[in-house]
This record gives C-alpha cells, sequence and structure tokens, in this order.
C-alpha cells in the first residue's frame, strides 16, 4: 500500500499543481475597473437657455421653420440649463474651427480628468502598460494619444491604441481591448481615455438632420483605470463580468443611418436619419439574443421559454392574436425579467427618446431608468463617455453594493449596440465617493421637474407667420 502511495503521489502532485495553475492563470485574466474620473468643463462654458438664443441668432442660414424645428427638438430632448459647450462656441467661432481648437478641447478633457484619476490612486504615468484613447471625430498628428504620452511622459514601451469614427458607444471598445490584453499579459494596469471633439463638428447649415446633433451632443470625458493586478483587485470597484459586441455595419440601411457627411451647401454635420430608432432596435434586439443566457439565471430563461412556447401554440390556434397593430419603430418588450439577474441598469444618453425606448423594452421602472434620465438633463448626450456619467450618479446616490451587478447597454455609428455587465466587488454605499463628477448638485437630484425652460422663453415662435417673421432681438 505505501509502495502505491509512493508511486502515485508525485502524480496527484502533479495534478493538484495543473489546476491550482489553472484556476491561478484565470484569475490574472480578469479585467477589473481600479477607478473612474468624469470630466466637469469649467462653468463659463455652459449652455443655458439665454446663450442657445444667442446661437441661434447668429445662424443666418436658420429660418422661422428651423426655429420651430429646434424648439421642438430641444424641447422634447430632456436636456437642461447645465450642460457644456465648446469654448469657440462662446467665442463666437464655430462657424470657422480651427484643428487647435479641436486639440485644446481635448487637452483641457484629459489633463483634467487623467490627472485627478492618476493623483487620487497615487500612481505614476510611468507605472501604465496600456493607453487605450478612443475620440471619434478628431483625427490628428500625432494622434491624442501620443499627446497624452508626451505630456505625462509615459514609458517607451507602453501599449498604444488610438481610435477614431467608432461613434458612441467607442468606450465599451476601448476597455474589451484592454480586456483582451489582459488575457496575454499579466499585471498590467490600462488607462482608457474617452471623449469626444466637438469644436471641429458644430453644425451651422439648415439641414434638420444635422442641427439635430447641436441640440443632443455636450462636451465631457472620462478617464477609466484598468488592471488585472492582484496587488490592485482588493481596491477595484468593479469585475468585467462580460461583454458582447453587435455591428450591423453590413446592412445598408443601418450603416447610413448616423453618418458624418456634408449638406448642400457643403457644411459638415453629423446625419441622424429618421431611421435610426429602427437600426438602433434591431441592433439592441440582436445584442440581448447574445448576452442574455450569459447574464440570467437559468430558472428565467426556462420561464421566458416556456412563455414564449406557450404563446406560439395560442397564435398558432388562434392566427388574429400574433397581430401588434403597433406603428412601425415602436419598441417591443422583451418579455424577460432582466432584473432576475442585474440589479443596475446604465444607459447610454442618446437623448430621451432612447432611453424611453430601453426602458421599455426592458420593463424597467422610474428608480432604473432615473441615472440616465437625470444625466441626460445635467451633462447632456457626451457621446462615448456618457455611460461612465450615469454610472458615476449610481455611485453618487450610494446605489451599489458589493455583489451587485451593473449592465452596460451603448450605441454607436456604423451601426453597433455594444453592451456589458460589471459587478460591484467593493461596498461603494459607504464612505466618500472622493472626485465623483455628481459631488456639487447630487442632493438637487432628481429635481421636482425635469421641464427646460425653453418653452417659456421661446414659445411666442410657434404663433409666428411665416409671411410676417422677421429675426427679432428676442433671441437675444
Amino acid at each position: 500500500m505505501d509502495l502505491v502511495f509512493l508511486l502515485f503521489s508525485p502524480l496527484l502532485c502533479y495534478l493538484f499543481f495543473k489546476i491550482w495553475k489553472l484556476i491561478d492563470s484565470k484569475q490574472d485574466k480578469d479585467c477589473y475597473i481600479l477607478d473612474y474620473q468624469c470630466h466637469k468643463p469649467s462653468d463659463d462654458r455652459m449652455v443655458t437657455t439665454h446663450f442657445s438664443g444667442e446661437i441661434i441668432y447668429r445662424n443666418q442660414n436658420l429660418g422661422l421653420t428651423e426655429y420651430k424645428f429646434l424648439l421642438k427638438a430641444i424641447v422634447s430632448s430632456g436636456i437642461g440649463e447645465q450642460t457644456y459647450a465648446p469654448r469657440l462656441v462662446f467665442e463666437g467661432r464655430e462657424e470657422r474651427p480651427s484643428l487647435q481648437d479641436g486639440i485644446s478641447e481635448m487637452e483641457e478633457f484629459y489633463i483634467d480628468s487623467i490627472g485627478k484619476v492618476l493623483e487620487r490612486n497615487q500612481i505614476s504615468p510611468q507605472d501604465i502598460d496600456i493607453l487605450v484613447v478612443n475620440v471619434s471625430m478628431l483625427s490628428s498628428t500625432p494622434s491624442l494619444a501620443s499627446r497624452i504620452i508626451n505630456h505625462y511622459k509615459m514609458r517607451e514601451d507602453v501599449k498604444v491604441f488610438n481610435l477614431t469614427g467608432m461613434g458612441c458607444s467607442a468606450s465599451l471598445i476601448s476597455v474589451d481591448i484592454v480586456k483582451n490584453i489582459f488575457k496575454s499579459y499579466s499585471n498590467k494596469l490600462a488607462l482608457v481615455a474617452t471623449s469626444e471633439s466637438l469644436s471641429p463638428n458644430w453644425y451651422s447649415g439648415n439641414n434638420r438632420s444635422m442641427i439635430l446633433a447641436n441640440c443632443l451632443f455636450r462636451s465631457g470625458g472620462c478617464a477609466i483605470l484598468l488592471t488585472n493586478k492582484r496587488s490592485l483587485r482588493k481596491k477595484a470597484m468593479f469585475k468585467l463580468k462580460c461583454m458582447v459586441r453587435t455591428h450591423h455595419g453590413a446592412r445598408d440601411e443601418s450603416y447610413n443611418c448616423c453618418i458624418q457627411s456634408e449638406d448642400e451647401q457643403g457644411r459638415v454635420g453629423f446625419y441622424l436619419g429618421k431611421n435610426l430608432p429602427k437600426a438602433a432596435t434591431r441592433a439592441f434586439v440582436d445584442n440581448l439574443k447574445i448576452i442574455t443566457p450569459k447574464i440570467l439565471p437559468v430558472t428565467e430563461l426556462l420561464r421566458f421559454m416556456i412563455k414564449l412556447l406557450i404563446k406560439k401554440i395560442k397564435i398558432r390556434q388562434n392566427p388574429s392574436k400574433g397581430s401588434t397593430n403597433l406603428p412601425s419603430g415602436t419598441p417591443l418588450k422583451a418579455g424577460i425579467n432582466f432584473k432576475t439577474g442585474i440589479e443596475h441598469f446604465c444607459i447610454h444618453t442618446g437623448g430621451k427618446a432612447v432611453i424611453d425606448g430601453i426602458g421599455h423594452s426592458l420593463d424597467l421602472n422610474e428608480y432604473d431608468i432615473e441615472p440616465a434620465r437625470m444625466t441626460l438633463h445635467r451633462f447632456g448626450n457626451t457621446s462615448a463617455s456618457s455611460l461612465w456619467y450615469v454610472l458615476a450618479y449610481m455611485e453618487a446616490k450610494k446605489r451599489l453594493k458589493r455583489g451587485d451587478r451593473v449592465f452596460m447597454i451603448s450605441f454607436g455609428a456604423g451601426f453597433k449596440c455594444n453592451s456589458c455587465v460589471w459587478e460591484v466587488v467593493r461596498d461603494l454605499t459607504v464612505g466618500e465617493s472622493k472626485g465623483n463628477v455628481w459631488n456639487h448638485c447630487i442632493d438637487d437630484y432628481p429635481p421636482k421637474s425635469i421641464v427646460n425652460p425653453y418653452m417659456e422663453k421661446f414659445g411666442w415662435i410657434q404663433d409666428e407667420d411665416p409671411d410676417t417673421f422677421k429675426v427679432p432681438n428676442a433671441f437675444m
């Protein structure tokens, strides 16, 4: 017996060693958020109702029809009076942007956000192993990533990725790049910088589908520290559980629904087509089909399958019950309870219609969509960085408990729908949220009403006669 034990003990030890190494190596591949910092531009860049009137007054290409359209769009947008615009708009130069305007706007963002997140965590720029920068509508030489490396004097062997043209879903693409690098390299520290440059992309024409972007997009950005270092796991805030990316670029209708182009007069703008909601719904549905089995319990999936099977049987017996008679583009409910596997929903602030549509599809209540709705009201659509302002709202409101799961959903040009789930690994309901972009105003949210004052100030436009209308100083 002793001889048998002696013969097999090395084999058993080797087997246990291999199992331990397998488990150990998997832990090194996990992706954690160590910290993040959203950018709050200075108050002199705040877009008030009065200043909005000044911008409209300056645009000589607009008429009464465009005024009425803009009023309707901004009133129903869900955006408040405390969002931020680039500096050249306040200097009255939006029709004559320069390359330096866009670069300066980005410098103001990354010097503030990256500097704060590194200092707060006592991390030197020399410690960064991976840098991923995503700014969709500004491509400079050297790249923005190179400018960040130069400013912070990072190491020569830092792995660098500079993404452009990826739209509002770019920040999750950046995280996905980091996640995949972590699979091959252990003990690394990554920095993601996500923002959008509005300075060279402010539209000054009169195309409705292009001028709509001026009503929705606002300045912002976020710097995120990610790691797979064992020594930093206890300090981490979130752990990435899964991610799904859906791309409908092969479909012409989806590809062309939001695209940078020129209008009839050659003015460059960002075109938002009427078929955008339909394209977003298709991408969202396809994305949910893949990620749902990854994030929900088996019991809920079985309940949904049985319910779906019963519904199909009833439709076969009575085909008239299968017709919905809903208008085209109306979001349908998923029919599955996502709250069985998710506690918090971090929705891209693409607009009031986007937030309401996702809320309806996932059967969410006002509490669930409050973070996205309040972020849209306070900061507007900050493109790829908007998700992190929504997450910061949840943190500032002390909603995030250890073990909670956060479902991030984003949409972007292409057309893309990207989603992921984060697990809260440290209780964020206790202590102060240091550096949180909401700290200065979180006690004021949610307000009693998020109705903006644009109708009150400019509602008289609706009663004007096109034949007698003249641009008045009332805009000022």
